[in-house]
């Protein structure tokens, strides 16, 4: 099995979004606000080599929306969705299987491409993985969390015939007790910030890998009161944080942060003031 970073690019979101309740003059040492109060923030994905499966969780947010979308979004640097894959020495065409942790679209809009009128599955060759709880909770979405799913991001790859969904949990536990492709994929899910998200926990080197999507957006999250204003459910979240986090420094599982515009992996450790980060470093040193 081989890991690789899939880098799709930076985003800006407001800061007080991204950080609740916490104040600005404490969120501000951590993630410097420009003049606008927003910050940057990754687009992170993660490419699984197994065999030959090629996995990649999540998608980014694409390019395809018009100008007044990334006006509000701010799309920036040199990354993208493809050129990362080129440079991982994959096209879109060997990709497999798309693991979407949820259908935000920050997650899987690059997923979707435009081609003229149409709409179409970038990655053609593809099985595209959601679950039938969360699906059902982005075609129909609550108002607070309308603006979040977009049709044009979801419908398009139902209508490709390439979506398949994995099972939930038939208990309280938040792994799923079944193995995703093999023995070395398993799936945690979490519910504070949308309805079944999935956090693909991998077994790789010895050690294991948790793709923390929106559950720990970033190491300045690590702090149980930090929890974004976007989550649906946040005392859902800070319980769910509460208890992972436990577990993480326990077993010193290495956290994969898919929105940390800076670090792409840390640890964490139990200290006098609570979970806070042990250390911080590429995977690529995994």
């Amino acid at each position: 099995m081989k890991l690789t970073v899939i880098n799709a690019g930076y985003f800006k979101l407001d800061g007080g979004a991204m950080f609740g309740v916490v104040p600005k003059s404490m969120w501000s040492k951590l993630n410097p606000p420009d003049e606008n109060n927003m910050c940057t923030w990754a687009l992170r994905c993660l490419l699984i080599e197994d065999g030959e499966r090629k996995i990649l969780i999540d998608t980014g947010m694409g390019d395809k929306q018009d100008a007044k979308f990334f006006s509000h979004y701010y799309m920036h640097g040199d990354d993208s969705l493809e050129k990362s894959l080129q440079n991982a020495g994959i096209t879109a065409d060997d990709i497999t299987d798309v693991f979407l942790t949820h259908l935000h679209f920050d997650h899987c809009g690059g997923a979707i491409k435009r081609e003229g009128d149409n709409l179409t599955p970038v990655f053609k060759n593809a099985t595209y993985w959601s679950n039938a709880a969360h699906w059902q909770w982005a075609v129909e979405p609550n108002a607070r969390e309308k603006a979040s799913f977009l049709k044009e991001n979801i419908l398009p790859i139902e209508a490709s015939d390439k979506l398949k969904f994995v099972n939930t949990p038939d208990t309280s536990d938040d792994l799923l007790d079944e193995v995703f492709f093999n023995e070395n994929i398993r799936l945690r899910f979490a519910n504070g910030h949308t309805n079944a998200m999935m956090l693909p926990q991998i077994k790789y080197k010895g050690k294991t890998i948790v793709y923390m999507a929106d559950l720990l957006p970033s190491v300045a999250h690590i702090p149980l009161p930090y929890v974004m204003a976007y989550d649906m459910y946040p005392l859902t979240t800070l319980d769910e944080k509460k208890s992972f986090l436990q577990e993480a420094a326990d077993n010193n599982y290495i956290l994969f942060l898919e929105h940390d515009p800076v670090n792409e992996c840390c640890t964490v450790h139990q200290t006098e003031k609570g979970i806070r980060v042990k250390e911080v470093f590429t995977l690529a040193s995994v």
